[in-house]
């Protein structure tokens, strides 16, 4: 009989989202007539971009006729794509990123536990908490940490809290680590972190020779012009970080699926020996083995997220979501709710009300307002106490929910 990977047994009862989605299928079950509004995964609600609906299409047309046909692409990504992420949200930015250093993939999740192919099993990690459960998730299953304890954390990971008394901002470890998941703004809280704090984090990098597995998905959302929208920002940090971005939220790239990468052409790490290798040549040969590359029609429509009108409807989109987190954020204060977040990030992380955990908070949402929320605890131990609403939905929706949640409930 064929061996399994045990670490996968390791994983805790299931993934966060797919249990909400349990739990939520079992109350519509039962109450076939009630109304749910689903303000927990953040997935994106409204259409495609103009833009990238027209240049999809003319790709499509494209791949209809013989002399413009194309099959297999670059694994890294067509040139022309790599150079406008290159452009436009680097180098416009002061970052010294070029092209070749943009590997693009179908999707930013994929890549933050991909990246884990070409680093070695004794590495020590360390996580936020409460953090985007893909970072732990998928290092349990490549074997990079013991068991989990009762409150869920595993063995072999450096957790660093992140809580409303240091301001949602992952403090510096004593202790030396070699890999640091770092997702700023955040995934769940919608902190962000200031300059002189990224800065902090890569001088501690450089110092102990590590890597930090920076997530920007959401810098598209930031608001505040003092928050650095990429680490590349902060001098030093081609260094020492690999960058993950994504089209999946600005541009409603969820469903199509693009997003990309960044390995600087001079990081480095080493070998057991001490002999130091390029890292970016290994992640060129991992997604060169592994990855055949997303598709042409869906690069073109990537593309033209960089046009003028592209531009300007993404950021009409981005500004729609943020009004919805602005609704969120001040219709729960005024309910006398403690929340977070919501400005520079399309979420907001609220205190559950004095007594209740998260998971019983989210049974009550769902249960007396139909409004479905993301438990803080499926984020880790940290998160216990809290609950995600994202921000992702259409504004009659938000506003519906937002009505039942303050007609419903007493938190004054």
């Amino acid at each position: 009989m064929a061996r399994i990977n045990e670490n996968y047994l390791k994983l805790k009862a299931g993934y966060l989202f797919p249990e909400i989605a349990r739990r939520v299928k079992a109350f519509a079950e039962a109450n076939p007539t009630a109304k749910i509004i689903r303000l927990g995964i953040g997935d994106v609600t409204e259409p495609l971009p103009e833009a990238c609906i027209k240049a999809m299409k003319a790709a499509v047309e494209e791949m209809g006729v013989r002399e413009t046909f194309r099959g297999y692409g670059p694994e890294q990504g067509y040139p022309w794509l790599r150079e406008k992420i290159a452009i436009h949200d680097y180098q416009s930015r002061g970052c010294d990123i070029s092209a070749e250093e943009i590997f693009v993939s179908d999707g930013s999740k994929c890549d933050t536990g991909n990246i884990l192919d070409i680093f070695g099993d004794d590495n020590k990690i360390a996580v936020t908490d409460p953090v985007y459960p893909v970072y732990v998730d998928t290092n349990v299953m490549a074997g990079h940490t013991g068991k989990a304890n009762e409150k869920g954390e595993y063995e072999g990971l450096v957790y660093l809290p992140i809580t409303a008394e240091n301001n949602f901002t992952a403090a510096i470890p004593e202790e030396k680590v070699d890999l640091i998941y770092l997702c700023f703004p955040n995934n769940p809280t919608g902190a962000t972190a200031t300059r002189e704090h990224l800065q902090a984090w890569v001088d501690y990098a450089r110092d102990n020779e590590a890597i930090i597995l920076f997530d920007a998905a959401y810098e598209a959302f930031i608001t505040e012009p003092s928050i650095p929208h990429s680490i590349y920002e902060i001098p030093g940090a081609k260094d020492c970080a690999i960058e993950f971005r994504s089209f999946s939220k600005n541009a409603g790239f969820t469903g199509t699926r693009c997003a990309f990468t960044v390995v600087p052409k001079n990081l480095k790490g080493k070998t057991r020996d001490g002999q130091q290798v390029d890292i970016w040549q290994l992640w060129y040969r991992r997604q060169s083995t592994k990855f055949n590359g997303v598709s042409y029609i869906v690069q073109r429509g990537a593309e033209a997220v960089y046009t003028e009108e592209g531009k300007a409807q993404v950021a009409a989109l981005v500004k729609f979501y943020m009004e919805n987190a602005r609704i969120i954020r001040e219709e729960l204060t005024k309910a006398g709710l403690k929340v977070y977040g919501g400005v520079n990030a399309p979420y907001v992380w609220v205190k559950t009300p004095e007594g209740l955990s998260s998971w019983e908070f989210f049974d009550k949402l769902l249960q007396q307002a139909h409004v479905v929320g993301t438990p803080g605890a499926g984020f880790g131990a940290a998160g216990e106490g809290y609950l995600r609403l994202s921000a992702f939905n259409s504004r009659e929706n938000v506003i519906e929910a937002m009505n039942r949640i303050t007609s419903t409930f007493n938190f004054n």
